[in-house]
């Protein structure tokens, strides 16, 4: 009888793939607890399943890698699960016996465990942990918008801590002015933040009713969110100190009573900042001395230093800081946008949203409601959001918009015309900062529009009089009155255009020469409007150059998956602008069967 396959003579090591990898269950065994608590253990260590190249136990096993197992061995946080297990089954046995009063008092003593030790050795550095933050984000804002389900251990607890750190982070966005992109979806609102040079984009749900769906494991979600909150803690933490504010901080109980925690962290901002710039230093002073002055503090804060409602006490984020670090050219630009810009919201817009990229450019914004700073029968408010065709009350002295106009200002970085957004109008597409419009190739015609009011504002030169939204929309009119100057770019485009034209004739002339035929007449018979075809055209022709025949077949199924992917993009630019068409041609019939019902 022959050896197994995977035959190993006793005494022998294992080697390759046996030796590096395990399966769940033998980390299981190695580790000895049960499966939820090793799935915790991989989740708070960063530990995930590996694929092997051989997969010595079949295909439908997880493997780990055994170095994995090993750093789960030797690490603190499986001693206390061990000892949480052990604790609960003394519980399960006083209940067991019917002794109450012993199973209260070993639940109000029950072990616990803290993720610092976890977090510090998986992000070693601050900029670690920030580059990190866009799950954690995304996971917390989720849970802050969640009811409070005891079936499925969603504690209202966990739902409050998860709002509040929500609030702390936008409260610092707010504060020091680092937002960068918004874009309302279907699935919620995309925002992205610049923080010490990092990137960081998250997902806020809409504020609406959300329906659970039993296709979720909800305890391997809690698991991760429990990493993620005290994640979040510490990165908060970081984030306040270096602006000189106290953490956790002290929150008016009025307006957290009245939901506005945002509104009443902006408040807690100014009053730290006043009280930083107020307290005397003394120098030499004892020790206890410095801890009764800080408690004072804490107390004053609480209790007398914040301020009134009054109009310009809303967040208080436009005034410069002493303490706060120095703010490159795009923090500058964001901080300006709105600035001497007093906007009011209505009932029916995002309010939670709209609190927190409004201040985070500069505006100073109110809501009707309770705790309100301003009211809105205030004159000096220069724009209403609302959502509603029809107002109780019209402002002459204010422009209503639509929410839609204060996103699109942020992603333009300019203060666009309130008149395509005003209220019972079809506001104008609402494009994604997050795609590139020039390597998708399709550029929409509302971002042509945008990127002249950009190159006007850049410009310093204001519309002239008595000009419409159909000259702004025209670019030709545009160029003529003289909005924007782009000399220099019509220089460059007439350029590549002519060494396409030149590249395009060169292979030509190389393809009729293989072909034995005279290119003279051919090239002075072609037609003119050969200059105006793409690039691609180009390369389809240089595509039968006998040099592709000398690739390598790795290379020429990289180039074919090139070719194909070139060949999408095209037909989705093709797919976009042939909707255009059918749209302009809608409208056209619509136009045209309303002024004969007129007629």
């Amino acid at each position: 009888m022959g050896k197994p396959k995977h035959y190993r003579p006793p005494g022998k090591k294992k080697e390759g793939n046996a030796a590096r990898y395990v399966t769940r269950s033998q980390a299981i065994k190695i580790l000895q607890v049960s499966l939820s608590d090793f799935r915790k253990l991989c989740i708070h260590k960063g530990v995930f399943p590996r694929e092997p190249k051989k997969k010595v136990k079949g295909n439908h096993h997880t493997y780990y890698h055994l170095k994995d197992v090993m750093y789960i061995l030797h690490d603190p946080l499986l001693e206390k699960f061990r000892e949480i297990r052990a604790y609960q089954r003394k519980i399960k046995k006083a209940k067991a016996k019917k002794n109450d009063e012993l199973a209260k008092l070993l639940l109000s003593r029950a072990p616990s465990y803290r993720l610092d030790m976890v977090i510090r050795d998986r992000y070693p550095t601050f900029i670690d942990a920030l580059r990190d933050l866009d799950d954690p984000l995304t996971m917390v804002h989720l849970f802050a918008m969640l009811p409070a389900i005891d079936r499925l251990k969603i504690e209202v607890k966990r739902i409050h801590n998860c709002r509040r750190l929500c609030h702390e982070w936008q409260a610092y966005i707010s504060r020091t002015h680092k937002l960068r992109k918004v874009f309302v979806a279907v699935k919620g609102i995309y925002y992205q933040a610049e923080v010490d040079g990092q990137k960081i984009t998250w997902l806020a749900p809409h504020a609406r009713q959300q329906v659970l769906t039993d296709d979720v494991d909800f305890n391997v979600m809690l698991t991760f969110l429990e990493f993620y909150e005290a994640l979040l803690g510490f990165v908060n933490f970081q984030l306040y100190h270096s602006i000189n504010v106290k953490y956790p901080p002290i929150l008016d109980p009025r307006l957290e009573a009245l939901a506005a925690d945002l509104y009443a962290l902006s408040r807690y901002f100014d009053a730290n900042h006043r009280a930083a710039i107020q307290e005397p230093q003394v120098a030499g002073s004892s020790r206890s001395e410095q801890e009764q002055e800080e408690s004072d503090l804490r107390l004053a804060q609480l209790q007398h230093q914040l301020p009134a409602n009054e109009p310009g006490a809303l967040m208080h984020l436009v005034q410069d800081a002493s303490s706060e670090i120095e703010e490159d050219e795009t923090t500058r630009n964001c901080k300006n946008l709105f600035q001497n810009k007093k906007i009011f919201l209505s009932r029916e817009v995002p309010r939670e949203s709209l609190l927190f990229v409004i201040p985070a450019f500069g505006g100073i914004v109110s809501w009707e409601g309770d705790g309100a700073p301003f009211a809105e029968s205030d004159d000096s408010i220069t724009h209403q959001i609302v959502d509603r065709p029809t107002q109780g009350h019209v402002y002459l002295s204010r422009e209503y918009v639509q929410p839609q106009w204060v996103y699109d200002c942020i992603n333009a970085r300019i203060i666009l015309p309130t008149e395509p957004y005003m209220v019972g109008r079809d506001p104008p597409p609402h494009l994604s900062p997050f795609v590139d419009d020039e390597a998708e190739g399709y550029v929409p015609d509302y971002a042509k529009t945008i990127r002249q009011l950009q190159a006007a504002a850049k410009s310093d030169i204001q519309p002239l009089p008595g000009t419409g939204n159909d000259e702004l929309d025209n670019s030709q009119n545009m160029l003529a009155e003289g909005f924007i100057y782009r000399t220099e770019a019509m220089e460059a485009a007439e350029k590549k255009q002519e060494m396409m034209f030149l590249e395009k004739q060169y292979h030509n002339e190389l393809k009729m020469e293989l072909q034995g035929v005279s290119s003279i007449n051919k090239l002075n018979s072609e037609d003119t409007e050969s200059k105006e075809q793409s690039l691609p055209d180009v390369e389809e022709q240089s595509a039968e150059d006998p040099s592709r025949l000398m690739m390598s077949r790795k290379k020429r199924g990289l180039y074919k998956a090139i070719e194909m992917g070139k060949q999408q993009k095209k037909e989705r630019v093709e797919k976009l602008k042939e909707r255009k068409r059918n749209i302009e041609a809608a409208q056209k019939s619509e136009k045209k069967h309303k002024k004969a019902q007129v007629s």
